[in-house]
């Protein structure tokens, strides 16, 4: 059975923060707060965490899965980003997109899209992920929380324990996250491409 964290939204308990860090460092699958919805989140060398991922979300191997970073220097280290992608990553950082870039070798290549070699890659805007983001020193390997067969993700933090309670480590109670998923931006070419439009707006980019 899953254990529970209720972490308050905007001034995280710090105590907390570090026993749910120590549940990811030790192979935990997570359910966490973000300010677009609610995501799933593991270690990025976390092989076997990864393929509960894909089993809970049903998901294959052409999946973009995401990069959740503290801030944009951490994301430099896992994206291979030109002075023009930093300039449109800056704009819209933190906040409520996932940017598709090159990975670099600091990406195990399972987690690389098979033929681009890309990876998607955010900064989320909500206390409680940033805190845990802090205190774990390291991306965390994402995926939004949205079931097979399901229109929208899970916004309601009992539901999703009662739910996936025997298939998750911890679920992080955050409040109200939404039901709209990230805007997706390819910044991997020369110009970039809304692949999703969500949340964020696309007029950041002259969109």
């Amino acid at each position: 059975m899953s254990q529970f964290f209720s972490i308050h939204p905007e001034n995280p308990q710090q105590r907390l923060i570090k026993q749910a860090a120590d549940i990811i460092r030790k192979g935990g699958l997570v359910v966490y707060p973000t300010d677009s919805c609610y995501a799933l989140g593991c270690c990025l060398d976390n092989k076997e965490a990864l393929e509960r991922i894909r089993q809970i979300r049903r998901l294959d191997e052409r999946h973009h899965f995401t990069l959740a970073c503290r801030d944009l220097s951490q994301l430099g280290t896992y994206a291979k980003v030109d002075n023009q992608a930093f300039r449109r990553l800056k704009a819209a950082t933190p906040g409520s997109y996932t940017f598709i870039l090159v990975a670099t070798k600091e990406v195990p290549r399972r987690v690389w899209h098979p033929k681009k070699q890309t990876v998607g890659l955010r900064v989320p805007d909500h206390p409680v992920a940033l805190a845990l983001l802090e205190e774990l020193g390291e991306p965390l390997l994402s995926s939004t929380l949205l079931l097979p067969d399901e229109p929208y993700p899970l916004t309601d933090a009992w539901e999703i324990r009662e739910r996936l309670e025997h298939a998750v480590d911890l679920v992080i109670e955050g409040g109200y996250c939404g039901m709209e998923p990230t805007t997706v931006v390819d910044l991997s070419g020369d110009a970039p491409v809304i692949i999703r439009q969500g949340k964020g707006e696309a007029a950041v980019f002259g969109l």
